[in-house]
C-alpha cells in the first residue's frame, strides 16, 4: 500500500471521528433537557451554565452540526471512492459501488445510529462534556450558518409558518402521564403535577359553596345562637348579614367570639371584619393571590346584580391541588357511592368534572353546569322532581330527591355502550 493511500485511510478515520462527534452534538443539543441543566447549574456546574447559553442560539448551532455532518460525508464518500478505485485491480464501476457499500456503512452505523442513540441516553452530560469543541466548530462554520439561517426566514415569511414551540396545558400533562410511567415520579406526584397545571382552569364560581349552603348569622343574632352555630358547624368562621345572606357585610371569627362574647355593650359588630368580595367569574389563582394580599381566609362570590353567589375559603382554593383536607373533627363527606355495578348514588353538590373521572367518562359536548345536581337541570332544562329521569350518552339519571329551588339527590346508572346503541334504535 503506498503512503498516499494509507494517508487517505487516516483521513477516513478522522472523519468518522468526526462525523461521530456532530451526531453526538445534533443529538445532545436537541433533547438536552433545560429543566435538568438549570437543576446542575443551580448546583455550580459551570459547563451546565454555557450549554444553556449556548441553546439561546439553537438554530445556529444546529444549523451548524448539520452543515459539519454533511461534510464530512461529501468528503468521506470522495476519498473512500478514491481509495478503492487505486487500490482494488478491478472493474473501477464495481470498485465505486464497494466503496459506496462500506462508507456508507461506516457512517450510518458508527457515525449516526451509534452515537446518537448514547447521545439520547445521556444528552445533558454529553452536551457538557463536547460544549467547547461545539463552539470551536460553531465560530469556524458561522458564515454558513447564518445563511441557512436567513434562508429559514425567507422559507417562513413564504410559507407563513408559525413559531409552535410553546408548550400549552396538554402537552405538559402528557410529559407528566410519560414521567409517571417511566417511574420518573409517583402517582401521588403526577396527581399533584396535574392539580397545579388545571388550577388556572377553574373560577371562583366552580369551587365556592353555593348561597343555599352558606352558613351565616344575622348581625342581630343571639350570642346563644351565635354559638349554636359554631357548636353545630365547628366552623373557626362565620360570615354575618344583614337582612338576608344576599347581604353579608363581614365576617367573625370564633376565637374573637368566646374572647369577647361576655364584654359590656357587646355586639358583633365589634369583632367583625370587613368582607372580602370577588366575582364568580374571577380565576382561583387570582382568587388566591387577592386573598393573600388582603389576609382573608374567607371571601363573599357575588354575582353581576351584587348578591351572594356562595362564599369561597383559602381551604377551598388549595385543596384543588392538594385534594381534600380533613382535621380531626371534620367528617368525611362521600358525595359519591357505588350501591351496585354499574350503578351511583351521586349528590347533587358532587362536582360534575370529579363524577365523570370517577367512572371514566368522556364527552366532547360542552356543559355548562358544574355540580351533578346543576347537569340535571340543565339537561331538564327546569327545577326536576323526585322520579324524572333522562339518559345522556350511556349515563341513565334519576332524581331521587329534590326540593322546588335544586337537586339533592341522584341515581346514575352507567349502561354498556351495546345497550346504549340498542336503546337509541329502539
Amino acid at each position: 500500500m503506498e503512503p498516499s493511500h494509507i494517508g487517505i485511510l487516516v483521513a477516513l478515520v478522522a472523519l468518522i471521528l468526526l462525523s461521530i462527534f456532530f451526531s453526538l452534538a445534533e443529538t445532545s443539543f436537541s433533547t438536552a433537557n433545560k429543566v435538568r441543566l438549570r437543576s446542575l447549574e443551580a448546583q455550580g456546574k459551570k459547563r451546565a451554565t454555557r450549554v444553556l447559553k449556548a441553546l439561546d442560539r439553537y438554530d445556529r448551532i444546529i444549523s451548524t452540526v448539520i452543515v459539519g455532518n454533511n461534510i464530512v460525508a461529501i468528503v468521506a464518500s470522495s476519498l473512500g471512492t478514491i481509495f478503492f478505485t487505486e487500490v482494488l485491480t478491478i472493474d473501477p464501476a464495481i470498485s465505486i459501488l464497494i466503496s459506496t457499500i462500506v462508507i456508507t456503512f461506516l457512517i450510518v452505523s458508527f457515525g449516526e445510529i451509534i452515537p446518537k442513540s448514547i447521545a439520547k441516553e445521556y444528552p445533558e452530560t454529553i452536551a457538557m462534556s463536547i460544549h467547547s469543541l461545539v463552539m470551536f466548530f460553531y465560530y469556524i462554520l458561522l458564515p454558513i450558518s447564518m445563511f441557512f439561517g436567513v434562508l429559514k426566514k425567507l422559507t417562513s415569511k413564504v410559507f407563513r409558518l408559525k413559531n409552535e414551540t410553546k408548550l400549552d396545558a396538554d402537552e405538559l400533562k402528557i410529559y407528566v402521564d410519560t414521567a409517571e410511567k417511566e417511574g420518573g415520579i409517583t402517582e401521588d406526584e403526577g396527581n399533584l403535577l396535574r392539580s397545579a397545571i388545571e388550577f388556572d382552569d377553574l373560577d371562583a364560581y366552580d369551587i365556592m359553596t353555593p348561597r343555599v349552603n352558606v352558613i351565616a348569622v344575622s348581625e342581630d343574632a343571639t350570642n346563644e345562637e351565635v354559638a349554636e352555630i359554631f357548636f353545630t358547624h365547628s366552623y373557626s368562621r362565620v360570615p354575618v348579614y344583614s337582612g338576608t345572606v344576599d347581604t353579608i357585610i363581614g365576617t367573625i371569627h370564633e376565637k374573637d367570639f368566646i374572647r369577647h362574647q361576655n364584654d359590656e355593650g357587646f355586639t358583633l359588630k365589634k369583632i367583625m371584619t370587613s368582607p372580602l368580595n370577588m366575582p364568580a367569574n374571577m380565576k382561583i389563582s387570582v382568587a388566591l393571590r387577592l386573598m393573600q394580599k388582603a389576609k382573608k381566609l374567607l371571601a363573599v362570590v357575588v354575582d353581576e346584580h351584587g348578591g351572594t353567589s356562595g362564599i369561597v375559603t383559602m381551604e377551598d382554593i388549595i385543596e384543588e391541588i392538594v385534594g381534600e383536607i380533613y382535621d380531626e373533627h371534620d367528617e368525611v363527606e362521600v358525595l359519591t357511592k357505588k350501591v351496585d355495578d354499574n350503578v351511583y348514588i351521586v349528590e347533587g353538590t358532587e362536582r360534575l368534572e370529579n363524577f365523570f373521572e370517577q367512572i371514566g367518562f368522556e364527552t366532547s359536548e360542552e356543559i355548562d353546569a358544574t355540580t351533578v345536581g346543576g347537569f340535571v337541570i340543565e339537561m331538564t332544562e327546569k327545577f326536576p322532581v323526585a322520579g324524572e329521569r333522562f339518559t345522556f350518552k350511556n349515563l341513565e339519571f334519576r332524581v331521587t330527591k329534590a326540593t322546588v329551588k335544586r337537586v339533592v339527590q341522584v341515581k346514575i346508572i352507567v349502561k354498556e355502550e351495546e345497550e346504549e346503541e340498542k336503546e337509541e334504535e329502539n
